[in-house]
């Protein structure tokens, strides 16, 4: 699942130190995710489906 350079971004709840960041791009199908303090290791990838259930879940807690 490739990506355009510079689609990344990065959680408004992310700490403002920076050092609990977690960035997301969205793919064809799917969504990405890394970490933004390491982004040469490989992501996350995970269906559209399943990143809606998340949110709501987290919404919901």
């Amino acid at each position: 699942m490739n990506t355009v350079e510079g689609r990344w971004f990065k959680s408004t709840y992310s700490s403002a130190q920076g050092d609990d960041c977690v960035e997301v791009a969205f793919g064809e199908g799917a969504v990405l995710v890394r970490d933004s303090k390491d982004t040469v290791r490989p992501h996350l990838t995970v269906r559209r489906e399943e990143w809606c259930r998340l949110l709501e879940f987290a919404a919901r807690t």
